[in-house]
């Protein structure tokens, strides 16, 4: 699958390598969902295939290098490309909270091996946000004193609650929302049969995140995008629009599509803003402040969703146009 929103990133990473001034670590920072781990599997196996940079050639990231390193990293089997990612909890299928000091200390005794395939070796860190305090500073001092041709690619959906001086040691790549226009685009393109109205709902209910908006693509935003509006036009005077919306978004077998009603509440939200007269916005502020508490408290508590979907439409309900 074509990638998108990573050019920029692309192009940075390989000017450091061809110019043979290849920084030792990288924080990919951006929205979850924007493809900063896929950049970083691509990075790695750029690096593993192509070795030393500085001969100028005009390279892209997935041009193939060296078949017999390409096919170990397909396989999933390269030596020297390592991953800390959060680990299944022992007799459990979910994961453990956080990336563990004991994981880092294996790494770092990896580190004190000598390559054994290849000029680089590459750890990925997918997500550096879920170090457990001591593996951080674990970390920190491993990038203090980095081994020569390790490379660290540290994925970061909160970069602003990292350690200072871990941010201080890296090379910042940020992963911005993709333009709106460009991201209709690229769905129409992933999927010629789907109508531009709906593409165009998806990508703002994705807020220009691409992983969020290929969730969305078999959602059927449209339909439900629909429903939250006839609560706005009506005001829903008595009651059957929201507790309709209650029920479709009540229970865990519903989950998902209590989380397609907030990602598009802010892209509803945002064009009512553009489209009515300044003196109405406050109250559309007021409105989507009140449905971040409402999410937040759901989140905190025991996250009933037909309560959150019904106060979700009594928010939007407020906003009803009002008879002069």
């Amino acid at each position: 699958m074509a990638m998108i929103g990573h050019q920029d990133a692309e192009a940075a990473f390989l000017e450091g390598w061809q110019g043979g001034r290849l920084h030792h670590a990288w924080l990919l920072a951006g929205p979850q969902s924007m493809g900063k781990g896929a950049f970083a599997a691509r990075v790695a196996r750029f690096l593993v295939t192509h070795g030393c940079g500085g001969d100028g050639q005009a390279v892209a990231l997935d041009d193939p290098g060296d078949s017999a390193a390409g096919r170990l990293v397909e396989a999933g089997n390269h030596p020297e490309i390592l991953h800390l990612t959060r680990q299944l909890k022992d007799k459990s299928k979910d994961l453990a909270r956080n990336i563990t000091i004991d994981q880092v200390r294996a790494m770092i005794r990896r580190l004190h091996l000598s390559l054994s395939l290849g000029d680089w070796r590459v750890i990925i860190v997918d997500a550096i946000d879920d170090l457990e305090t001591d593996a951080a500073n674990a970390l920190l001092k491993t990038l203090e004193e980095p081994p020569a041709k390790t490379l660290f690619l540290l994925v970061s959906h909160s970069p602003g609650r990292l350690l200072p001086t871990i941010r201080s040691r890296c090379r910042t790549l940020r992963f911005q929302p993709v333009d709106r226009d460009v991201m209709t685009a690229w769905l129409h393109d992933l999927r010629p049969m789907l109508e531009i109205s709906e593409a165009r709902a998806i990508v703002t209910a994705s807020g220009g995140v691409p992983g969020k908006a290929l969730a969305l693509i078999d959602s059927d935003v449209a339909t439900m995008e629909k429903k939250l509006l006839a609560i706005v036009a009506t005001g829903d005077p008595e009651n059957r629009l929201r507790e309709a919306l209650a029920r479709e978004v009540s229970g865990t077998s519903n989950r998902a599509r209590l989380e397609l009603v907030i990602d598009i509440v802010p892209g509803l939200l945002a064009r009512l803003a553009r489209d009515r007269p300044v003196a109405e916005i406050a109250p559309i502020l007021a409105q989507w402040d009140r449905v971040l508490r409402t999410v937040r408290d759901a989140i905190r508590g025991s996250y009933d969703g037909a309560m959150v979907g019904f106060e979700i439409g009594n928010c939007l309900a407020e906003l009803a146009p009002r008879t002069r």
